[in-house]
Parts: structure tokens; C-alpha cells; sequence
């Protein structure tokens, strides 16, 4: 930048004559008039360009008016707010003070007011765009006294496209590579848990590599957001898949466990009606032998009378939820009279020989088939659902990201002066 400084200084002014009104010096005649000790409060590293010679020069005017310019690079400090990064604004400041008289002996004041900063408009940065700038003048207290102090302030906003082409269209487009794995064979297991591990991790990686040239600040950015997101919509899918292989699986040993229960109903069913059978044929056996085969089933929870006078068909039966029970009924419903009904929803029914009722349980209601569902779900109904859910989610997101920060990233200062484009 070219920095210039004017002051008036009586002990300089000489007469002026018809070709002689100013007094241009080099750099080497600084040293022998009083300048001002200017210092820039916030710079880091500073230098002064000397090629060819020490870009400097002082004009002294015959009223005694001094104008000392020189050009320098000056890197300073910029405080930066990185939450609505990579969407926001910066506010960057150049402080110029005295550094050692206070304002008894030296104010600063802007010179051309408003346009007393001047920048080109060709000016640009790779990752920023130059807004505008404005300037101020505070008085600052500090132990030493109070000083004067001038303040220009540039706003950058960033650019965009970096960001867009290198993290949101990629993290995006992996969003959307793994919703593939809804429209896959639930039988590919292989394929589905690849593609959901490869989406994670690259999502990971992207994550790690956008933190890696960023400050280590403990607040959340808006790109963090975003990649969290993405992140957990992408996890999301995996353990999409995860719920889909579970529910299938309990679906599959609900179906083995009907099928073996109903398998054993039926051979006791045979075996029980086989017993019924030999018994109608021979009235005549034992009454202990009747008794034995009667609670031959005890174990099993099956009670069965012998005697042709009670002679019916035997149905083993299924409760809904797995427990086996065995009932004697005729025709498919119960033909015990009804004042023989016990309590409890068994049947008092005496057999000859017998002073004790026989309790007999009443049949329960099958289930008609074997289950297909869990929890009123079907493997494929998940997938079926997370291909309309997963999608409206995220454009949901992408909608109300974008609307917040790009309202709220757009404050500007009112009394700032535009950059001429």
C-alpha cells in the first residue's frame, strides 16, 4: 500500500519564488526534520521496498505543509468469526496511532474525509472479494494517556466456489450414492454393506480434510453442519440396512418356530387320536391302564379320556403366542353341554370309575398362517420407505440450510463505501 502522512511543520516554510514553490527531497533528508512516529497497532510483519532505491520521498510546500509518502506491505491481525464459514463476511482493520505522544501533543485526522482511503478496484483476493471499506477516528485510553487513533476497515466476503465444487457437490453427490442401496436385492449383503462403509468413510476423510486448513475453533461452522448432515445420512442408510437384515431374520425365526411347533402338534395330535382309537376298540381294559394312558400326555400339558362315551376328535392347537395347548372337541368347536362348563373356562366332566372331574381346556383360536411381519413391518417395507423418507429429508435440509445462512450472512454496514467495479 502507499502510505502518506501530512503535517505542518512553520520551521520548514521559505519564500516562495516564481519557479520554486515545493521542495521534493529523497529518503535520506527524513532524518533531519521532526516526522511523526506513526505505527500501525495491529501489524504483525512490516516492510519497506527498496528496489531500486527506498520508495519514499518528502515534499515540502513553501507554506511549511509536508507531505511524507512511502509504499510498504504491511501483514496485520484480523479477528475472524468462522460461524456462518464459508458464507460469511470479514471485517479486517488497519490501526494507525502514535506511539509516543498523546493527544496533547498529536491528533490524527483523515485528510480528504471520505476519500481519504482509496483502493483500486482491480484489487482481488483468491478466497475473498472486496466489499468496501469505511473509515473511523476513536481516542484510546491506556496508561500511558490517551491517543489518538485512525481506523480503516475493509469488508471481505468469501468467495463460493471453491467450496462449492470441492465440499458440497461431492459430500451431496455421496448422499445420493448411498440411498443405491435401497433399490438393491435385500439378499446382497455383500453390495449394500460395501457401498454403505465406502460412503461413510468418504464422508470421513472429507470432513478431516475441510478441518485440516481451518483454525481449530470450538464452535460449529456452517460447513461442519453440513457434513454432519451428510455424515449421519449416510450412516443413516448403513444402519437402514442393519434394521432391513434384522427384521427379515426375526421375521425367519418366527416362520422356523411356527412350522416346528406346528410339526410337533400334529404327531401328538396323531398319537393322541391313535390312543382314542385303540380305547373305542377295547372298552374292556383296565381302568388302571385307562388311567395311564389318560395322563400318559400330563407332561405335555395333554389330557386325554379313553372311554367311547366320550369319544371325540382330538385338535392340538397353536396359541398367537407359541404356547401349545390340546383340547377335545367335535366338529371343529366344543360340543361339551354347557352346564359343564367349569370355571376358569375348563370343562367338569366325570369319567367312569373316576369320583375327580377331568379338566378339559377349551380350544383356542389358531393362527391361520405363519407370521410375516414384525412389528407390523416387512423387510422390504423398510426399504420401500426409507426410498421416499431419506430424500424428502434431505432436500428438506438443503432448503432451510441455505434460506438461514444466506439471510443472515449478508450484513453490511451502513456507512461503508462501496468498492467501484
Amino acid at each position: 500500500m502507499y502510505f502518506r502522512q501530512f503535517w505542518t511543520d512553520p520551521r520548514l516554510a521559505f519564500d516562495r519564488q516564481p519557479d520554486l514553490e515545493k521542495l521534493v527531497v529523497g529518503a535520506e533528508y527524513i532524518k533531519l526534520i521532526w516526522v511523526p512516529d506513526t505505527f500501525f497497532v495491529n501489524e504483525k510483519i512490516a516492510l519497506f521496498h527498496q528496489a531500486t532505491t527506498e520508495n519514499q520521498f518528502l515534499r515540502i510546500m513553501h507554506t511549511g505543509e509536508i507531505l511524507r509518502s512511502m509504499r510498504l506491505t504491511i501483514k496485520a491481525t484480523c479477528p475472524m468469526n468462522l460461524a456462518n464459514f464459508p458464507m460469511d463476511t470479514q471485517m479486517c482493520t488497519v490501526e494507525i496511532e502514535s506511539f509516543g505522544y498523546t493527544m496533547s501533543d498529536l491528533k490524527y485526522a483523515w485528510n480528504s474525509g471520505e476519500n481519504s482511503v482509496q483502493m483500486s478496484p482491480d484489487v482481488a483476493l483468491p478466497q475473498f472479494n472486496v466489499l468496501g471499506h469505511r473509515q473511523r477516528l476513536v481516542e484510546v485510553s491506556l496508561s500511558s494517556g490517551n491517543y489518538s487513533r485512525l481506523l480503516a476497515d475493509v469488508l471481505f466476503t468469501r468467495s463460493m466456489g471453491y467450496y462449492m465444487i470441492q465440499v458440497y457437490i461431492p459430500s451431496s453427490l455421496i448422499v445420493v450414492m448411498s440411498w443405491v442401496s435401497f433399490w438393491l436385492n435385500r439378499g446382497a449383503a455383500p453390495a449394500r454393506v460395501g457401498l454403505g462403509v465406502t460412503t461413510v468413510l468418504t464422508m470421513t476423510t472429507l470432513i478431516n480434510s475441510v478441518n485440516a486448513a481451518l483454525p481449530k475453533i470450538s464452535y460449529m461452522k456452517s460447513i461442519d453442519i453440513y457434513l454432519f448432515v451428510c455424515f449421519f445420512m449416510v450412516f443413516g442408510a448403513l444402519i437402514e440396512y442393519a434394521c432391513v437384515g434384522y427384521t427379515d431374520k426375526r421375521i425367519q425365526l418366527r416362520k422356523n418356530r411356527f412350522l416346528a411347533m406346528q410339526k410337533m402338534m400334529e404327531e401328538k395330535r396323531l398319537e393322541v387320536a391313535k390312543q382314542m382309537e385303540m380305547q373305542a376298540l377295547d372298552p374292556h381294559e383296565p381302568m388302571s391302564m385307562m388311567n395311564q394312558n389318560f395322563y400318559n400326555g400330563r407332561s405335555n400339558g395333554v389330557r386325554t379320556p379313553r372311554n367311547d362315551r366320550y369319544h371325540r376328535e382330538t385338535h392340538v392347537q397353536l396359541h398367537s403366542c407359541c404356547m401349545m395347548t390340546c383340547a377335545v372337541n367335535g366338529g371343529g368347536h366344543d360340543t361339551l353341554p354347557r352346564d359343564m362348563h367349569g370355571r376358569n373356562g375348563v370343562s367338569d366332566r366325570l369319567l367312569p370309575g373316576h369320583q375327580q372331574p377331568i379338566q378339559l381346556p377349551l380350544p383356542s383360536l389358531p393362527p391361520s398362517k405363519p407370521p410375516h411381519r414384525i412389528f407390523g413391518m416387512r423387510g422390504s417395507d423398510i426399504d420401500k420407505y426409507s426410498r421416499v423418507i431419506f430424500p424428502i429429508m434431505f432436500l428438506s435440509f438443503h432448503m432451510m440450510y441455505w434460506m438461514i445462512y444466506l439471510s443472515i450472512s449478508g450484513d453490511v454496514p451502513d456507512n461503508l463505501v462501496w468498492l467501484d467495479s
